[in-house]
């Protein structure tokens, strides 16, 4: 037991794995970072899937069998990614129940090449929601323009949401007015609304990457000064607007119905820059009634050395707004880098999704029964 993780957790502040293996389901080691480590929730994206499946470890014997059924490489890895998050979310069940639905959660992402199709991104959270078949599961959509009437609708149809790549306040903020669209749907189709779940993942140490470059090439006093102050601050007035919204008169409505608030998740809050502290996105991240998923080597930073003091974003606002301020004055683009970022987001996981369909081909074929 760690007492950093566990002074995380009383703060209000769930804590996710952002990582899924066969292996580490199989050698029990998701069922000791659950009792050991806090651990309440699982994330995966396409990236951990091609990482996952890649490595071959634990997945020879399906993959073997598929390759007899001469299945299409994209129903192969439908049943592989299913089958992990399916076997995490009943490891996870006890969590669930004990929380009343609130964690104990298993992400899986819709085909990231679906990323800007609405209707397609639809159909893809309702096959994925009916493949793992489990109620502690959650459905990702990224929250491109085209994600936006998708986790609405997908919301409306009772599925819960883990709405990803968020970047940009604007966009954050039309992810929650998604969210309360979605629960007003369901709430017109006589759909119970406590069963319904959502958080949304606000994305950290990619803003930071992204601007400290432009700041190093400015390379002025002034510049330096903002080095790994923007991602906190951005991921700060992401939590003023929640705590706006959720507090308005149509979300009162939707409360008395029922309706669960959409949490904020810190999502990307392994350190990039070797310069910052490894815990830099944890320990200054803390607020009531969010999620921080955390890579592994992040988890075990926080279990270590973690510095968690409490709350360190109610009253940051301010302080938040002036270094963002701070930075538009140097001709540092918001706008342009958080676009930048999404349009990055999207590429990366179509590319490890791509990476995925030619290696898990590649074993079918290596596997594939002698004619």
């Amino acid at each position: 037991m760690t007492d950093a993780l566990k002074r995380l957790s009383d703060e209000g502040v769930a804590i996710w794995l952002d990582d899924l293996s066969r292996k580490r389901i199989t050698s029990g080691n998701l069922a000791e970072l659950i009792d050991q480590s806090h651990v309440v929730g699982v994330t995966t994206n396409p990236s951990i899937f091609q990482k996952a499946i890649s490595s071959g470890d634990g997945y020879e014997q399906q993959l073997a069998d598929l390759a007899a059924r001469e299945v299409t490489v994209e129903e192969a890895i439908r049943m592989i990614t299913t089958a992990d998050v399916r076997d995490a979310a009943d490891i996870l069940r006890p969590v669930f129940d004990a929380t009343g639905g609130r964690d104990g959660r298993v992400s899986i992402e819709v085909d990231p090449r679906l990323a800007h199709k609405t209707r397609a991104t639809v159909a893809e959270a309702k096959q994925l929601a009916w493949l793992v078949d489990r109620p502690n599961t959650l459905i990702k959509i990224p929250a491109t323009k085209a994600g936006l009437p998708a986790i609405a609708e997908t919301i409306g149809l009772g599925i819960s949401v883990n709405v990803t790549l968020i970047f940009s306040l604007e966009r954050y903020r039309a992810v929650m007015d998604a969210y309360l669209t979605g629960l007003e749907k369901a709430k017109a189709a006589g759909l119970d609304l406590s069963l319904i779940h959502s958080v949304a993942s606000f994305f950290v140490s990619r803003v930071d990457t992204e601007i400290d470059k432009r700041l190093d090439a400015l390379g002025t006093d002034e510049a330096k000064e903002l080095r790994g102050k923007a991602a906190l601050a951005n991921a700060r007035l992401a939590y003023q607007a929640y705590e706006e919204v959720f507090s308005s008169d149509r979300w009162a409505e939707l409360e008395k119905a029922g309706a669960n608030k959409q949490r904020p998740l810190w999502a990307s809050t392994g350190v990039k820059d070797p310069a910052y502290k490894d815990t830099l996105y944890v320990d200054d991240l803390v607020a009531p009634n969010t999620v921080n998923t955390m890579p592994e080597a992040t988890l075990q930073a926080t279990a270590d050395h973690g510095q968690i003091t409490g709350d360190t974003v109610r009253g940051t606002y301010e302080q938040a707004k002036a270094e963002l301020d701070a930075l538009a004055r140097l001709g540092v683009s918001y706008d342009e880098v958080v676009q930048l970022l999404e349009d990055e987001g999207v590429d990366k996981f179509e590319q490890s999704w791509n990476d995925l369909l030619k290696s898990t081909e590649a074993e079918l074929k290596r596997l594939a029964p002698e004619a």
